[in-house]
């Protein structure tokens, strides 16, 4: 049977480490990144199988990383999952004290890096018959304030995800809103994130959006699983 394959931005925590330790798990082929080299190696050694994993230390928003990720992929590609985000600064600023510079950032990382990588992936995606999952948020829909850089980038990820999954059926591409985590970026917004969930939580529900059987869309994890957090 052929090892599956996946990359996964933004690996060497939170949500991204948690899938990518349930995939190695499994057998899985992994191509990861996250911008901490230190951070990214203690991940990876710490996986069941570290032999099974090509770690790329960089940022999504480089043209030149993106296209050494890209180069990694052995020829095909099962699971492509966009999960590296940029939160901006913090404390989060009303819009109007939002410098237009970081928002550029933001939306480089947000929503110009999946696009980019699933244009340079393409082809190996598109002989695996693959996945594509676009890590959204509750921001992208709802108007928090303090959220409105992150939140429109994520908004104009989803609109890039639909419209992707409406010009390639052959491909499952997703959305999908993980739910409030206890994560080193969610401290970061609000540093209170006493009783939210670990990242480990939603994994299932990637895991069920990776097996390719559920129509393309977005999805918030709370649908997919019975244990689904909240935002």
């Amino acid at each position: 049977m052929e090892i599956r394959t996946a990359l996964v931005t933004g690996a060497s925590r939170g949500l991204g480490a948690a899938l990518a330790t349930a995939l190695n798990r499994r057998g899985w082929h992994l191509v990861v990144d996250g911008r901490d080299p230190a951070r990214l190696a203690a991940t990876v050694a710490a996986l069941p199988r570290p032999d099974l994993v090509t770690a790329l230390p960089g940022d999504v928003g480089d043209p030149a990383h993106r296209a050494a990720l890209a180069a990694a992929v052995p020829g095909r590609l099962d699971l492509l999952v966009n999960n590296a985000s940029d939160l901006g600064p913090t404390p989060l600023p009303p819009l109007a004290e939002l410098p237009t510079a970081v928002f550029e950032r933001v939306l480089a990382v947000n929503t110009v890096a999946p696009l980019a990588l699933l244009q340079a992936l393409l082809p190996a995606l598109t002989r695996a018959g693959g996945v594509v999952v676009d890590v959204s948020s509750d921001a992208a829909v709802e108007a928090y304030p303090g959220w409105g850089g992150y939140g429109a980038s994520k908004a104009a990820l989803d609109r890039l995800t639909a419209v992707l999954a409406v010009e390639h059926p052959e491909l499952r591409v997703y959305a999908l809103d993980p739910g409030d985590m206890a994560t080193d970026m969610h401290r970061a917004a609000e540093p209170d994130a006493t009783g939210l969930p670990g990242p480990e939580t939603v994994v299932p529900a990637l895991l069920r959006l990776a097996d390719g059987d559920l129509p393309s869309g977005r999805f918030r994890a709370a649908e997919l699983q019975p244990t689904g957090a909240g935002r």
